[in-house]
């Protein structure tokens, strides 16, 4: 596979940032919906509930958006050090389109799946 090109990773970097502040934005509006299910509020029982389960979604949707950012925050750390779109277990170049689909990924896709079968 051939290495990024200098404008490939200025627009993957440019998506990196943009995601970046997209999952701040929604980290920061989500605490509304991760709040404690008031037991004592005079609603059925099923909506009750379902707003049990809300919170629960919020809560891994929430868990999901703090791990990507991670992630972003170390594929632009990888960045600053030339290492970005290298393969973290082959220092192998990551494609383009992968990183394109995924631009916080750290693996390649044959080292992805060999993770993934483990």
């Amino acid at each position: 596979m051939d290495e990024l090109t200098p404008e490939q990773t200025d627009e993957l970097l440019t998506d990196l940032r943009r995601l970046q502040a997209d999952l701040e934005a929604q980290l920061a509006n989500a605490s509304d919906r991760t709040d404690t299910v008031d037991l004592d509020q005079p609603i059925g029982r099923l909506s009750r509930m379902d707003a049990m389960q809300q919170q629960e979604m919020a809560k891994e949707q929430q868990r999901r958006n703090k791990l990507k950012l991670s992630q972003i925050k170390q594929a632009l750390v990888a960045a600053e050090g030339d290492e970005y779109g290298l393969c973290r277990a082959c220092e192998e170049p990551i494609a383009f389109r992968r990183l394109k689909a995924s631009p916080e990924t750290p693996f390649c896709l044959a080292c992805r799946a060999e993770i993934e079968r483990r």
